[in-house]
């Protein structure tokens, strides 16, 4: 269909042509006759050539709108052909929205209706018939085409118009066979006072219940209920011909923003007239949740929603303690005193009980019924994804909250191990290995190291741990890895490896990822009860579009995959969303600390991967862990000439200042510094470390800091003693990892990181390498 004919054309300019041809022969005629009597030959041919054009102009204009009007004509016994075994209500109008046909359907459900205005049709339907076409038409004129849902007595329907000639419009009404809320029947039929409102609470229609209740035909929702804003479930104040009553109303989201208003007729108190005193079977298909609770906790009805929301087959001899939990009190007082009316219209949350624990609903409690019938109404709704995301905002704030703990307590333990363990080194200076205190010396250290790697798997846990990532190949990782694998799973476990021979490389600590694999083999192990096979593969994994599995959402792009697969018993469902949480385990006290699946999950998030996991319970358990993938080329080393090593004295007389909150820490460096040959100056704090050094006659060579200190942290004194210090040289110390205090922070200049805790060799071996460096570089 050519472009010029998708936009209708007003119907007044149809008219205005026809008038426009008999006006250009009109005035080739008038050209005519004037010629006969002008004397000038000249312009006697001229009027003539006008008149000859314009004749032509005229036939021309003629026979476009004769061709136009016969193209309609075919167009129309064309549409009426289609249309006239189309299922649903159709018409052909002009611009102006006059019927010029309809189709056998609409003739059946409106009358003969050609030759009358589609505003005429729809009066019934429509509150504003004239305003909702004027709208549609103005939106096919930009687009082509428009539809709008509308709430009729009859239930719902959609109204849809397309362009299909210049004065032509196709018009359809569809059934949408539905109500607004789901209810599955139109207004009319249903027995309850219903209201169809709009967004903006205007009332689109009343069924004969609400007419004959309210007694009117009220235009807003505001007119008949007082005080809005209207909360389903409770009882609201009505505006009645004969009077003012209260009644429960539920309300129901329908589409495009509107709302269908419920009035529960047995909630209406001392209403007339008594039309609304129906049974309760007449709310059994309302859309909505529904329960008659007595004052003793048994409930007396429900809906087939109700039902369904608690996957009831039905409710007969049931109790709501039988049926729901999470009160936190007795059922029975609860529903006591809202029936005598003590208990307000606060909802309360509760969760199902048995095979139904999952499922969670907001109950809202409502007085019905006489004085030698009182009841309640219970009024549901569903939360349970409300609660399932709380309980997943709650989760993720619980294992925040443990990581910012665990870090905090392996910083302030590390912070006491340096201590122990450097207080010991000072002591095995003393002692050699005859000496009889020597083996308890060793066995101290010892002990700090092992407290060491525990502070280390929290540290991991918190991902506040140094790492120290290389570029790696996971088949020679995992097969220097294999010899210590296979002693850890014991004779009767197999364990298989498949690589990828293409396999991509990885960046990541390699220390720090065998500790994850050796984590995942032990679990599989412990799983399989000593016996079974467990397999290890890599694959290559390429991601074209994000993949979004639990709470993670993997980014596009190429992975390494590593999957540990075991035939073990598996994890429960309703376990699975724990495992990763620290200190919680399955197995026994002396079997575990519950750090081992925690430790891992923070090295893999440390190092920028995903790990999740898979269990069928009784089959087994399959954990993946996805690794960016590092692809940079790795350039050839260029040779370089040997040289000469310079040798430069070593500074063994510098001076050092020293800055550690912790006093156990600060003494053990002191000692250690300064049995080395250093000069040392201690401070608490960074207040008192800039001071000092405001005396511009100290010299001082390197810094020695805690990072993490009461008031000034160690970066931020550092950068303003080095303003007027700049060649200081600084060595930073901390039980965090180095990236926990330099992440939005430019790199400080001539520093080097000391992770805590450290030894005595250690610590002089790092301060004595920062002062050659700078006495080479001199």
């Amino acid at each position: 269909m050519p472009t010029d004919q998708s936009v209708p054309t007003p119907a007044a300019i149809r008219p205005f042509q026809l008038t426009l041809i008999w006006k250009i022969f009109l005035t080739a005629g008038l050209c005519c006759l004037i010629a006969v009597f002008v004397p000038s030959v000249f312009l006697r041919f001229a009027l003539v050539i006008c008149a000859a054009i314009l004749a032509l102009l005229g036939a021309a204009v003629a026979v476009r709108q004769r061709l136009l009007g016969g193209r309609t004509k075919r167009l129309d016994m064309t549409a009426q052909q289609l249309l006239s075994h189309d299922v649903d209500n159709a018409f052909l109008t002009d611009d102006n929205c006059n019927i010029t046909y309809a189709n056998p359907v609409a003739i059946a459900r409106f009358g003969e209706c050609a030759g009358q205005s589609l505003c005429d049709i729809l009066a019934d339907m429509l509150a504003n018939p004239e305003g909702v076409l004027q709208r549609l038409v103005r939106r096919v004129a930009n687009g082509g085409a428009s539809k709008e849902d509308i709430v009729t007595r009859a239930g719902h329907f959609r109204l849809s118009v397309s362009s299909i000639a210049r004065d032509r419009m196709l018009w359809r009404l569809d059934d949408l066979g539905e109500l607004g809320g789901g209810a599955g029947r139109s207004p009319e039929q249903i027995p309850l006072p219903l209201l169809n409102t709009s967004a903006n609470g205007t009332i689109a229609h009343l069924n004969d219940a609400a007419r004959a209740l309210i007694g009117s035909r009220p235009k807003t929702v505001g007119e008949v209920i007082e005080d809005l804003p209207l909360r389903s479930g409770q009882a609201h104040t009505l505006r009645l011909a004969n009077g003012r009553t209260r009644a429960i109303v539920v309300v129901v989201e329908a589409k495009h923003g509107g709302r269908d208003v419920f009035i529960l007729p047995d909630a209406v108190i001392d209403a007339a007239p008594r039309q609304l005193e129906a049974e309760w079977d007449a709310i059994e298909d309302l859309p909505v949740p529904l329960l008659k609770i007595g004052a003793n906790g048994d409930v007396l009805a429900s809906n087939r929603e109700a039902r369904q929301l608690l996957h009831l087959d039905d409710t007969d001899g049931s109790r709501m303690a039988d049926i729901l939990d999470g009160l936190g009190r007795p059922m029975n007082d609860w529903l006591s005193e809202a029936a005598e009316g003590r208990g307000g219209h606060a909802s309360q949350f509760l969760r199902g009980r048995g095979n139904n624990q999952d499922t969670f609903v907001q109950v809202t409690l409502n007085i019905a019924g006489g004085s030698d019938d009182r009841h309640l109404i219970a009024v549901l709704n569903d939360v349970t994804e409300l609660k399932t995301l709380e309980a997943q905002f709650v989760q993720s704030q619980k294992m925040q909250a443990i990581g910012q703990l665990a870090g905090g307590v392996a910083h302030d333990f590390n912070n006491l191990l340096t201590a122990i363990s450097g207080h010991c080194d000072l002591l095995l200076l003393r002692h050699d290995e005859g000496d009889q205190n020597y083996g308890d010396l060793i066995q101290i250290h010892q002990n700090a190291n092992r407290a060491a790697s525990l502070v280390g798997q929290l540290l991991a846990f918190s991902r506040k741990q140094n790492l120290q990532p290389e570029v790696i190949d996971l088949r020679d990782t995992l097969s220097d890895l294999t010899h210590l694998l296979n002693r850890l799973v014991g004779e009767k476990v197999t364990l298989r490896l498949h690589h990828d021979p293409a396999l991509a490389q990885i960046k990541a600590d390699k220390r720090q990822l065998e500790q994850v694999l050796m984590n995942l083999v032990v679990n599989a192990r412990d799983a399989m009860s000593g016996a079974g096979e467990i397999k290890v593969t890599t694959e290559n994994l390429t991601l074209k579009s994000q993949m979004v599995r639990d709470r993670a959402v993997v980014p596009p792009g190429d992975y390494v995959v590593v999957k540990v697969i075991d035939e073990g018993h598996g994890i429960p469902p309703d376990k699975l969303t724990k495992i990763f949480e620290p200190f919680w385990t399955t197995k026994r006290t002396s079997e575990g600390t519950g750090l081992g699946l925690s430790t891992a999950y923070g090295i893999v998030k440390q190092t920028g991967g995903y790990i999740f996991v898979d269990s069928d319970p009784g089959v087994g358990t399959q954990f993946s862990l996805l690794f960016p993938s590092y692809d940079l080329p790795v350039a050839n080393a260029v040779p370089i000439k040997p040289e000469s090593p310079k040798i430069a004295p070593v500074a063994v007389d510098g001076v050092v200042l020293l800055v550690e909150d912790e006093a156990p820490v600060r003494a053990f460096a002191s000692r250690a510094l300064r049995l080395r040959g250093y000069t040392v100056l201690e401070a608490d704090c960074a207040e008192a470390a800039l001071d000092l050094l405001e005396d511009r006659d100290l010299h001082v060579d390197i810094f020695v800091t805690d990072v993490i200190m009461p008031g000034l942290d160690g970066p931020t004194w550092v950068r303003q003693a080095l303003l007027d210090r700049p060649e200081t040289r600084v060595v930073f110390v901390s039980g965090y990892a180095e990236d926990a205090f330099s992440d939005a922070e430019t790199p400080i200049p001539n520093s080097v990181f000391l992770p805590k805790p450290f030894s005595l060799n250690a610590l002089t071996q790092t301060v004595h390498a920062q002062l050659q460096e700078e006495a080479l570089s001199a």
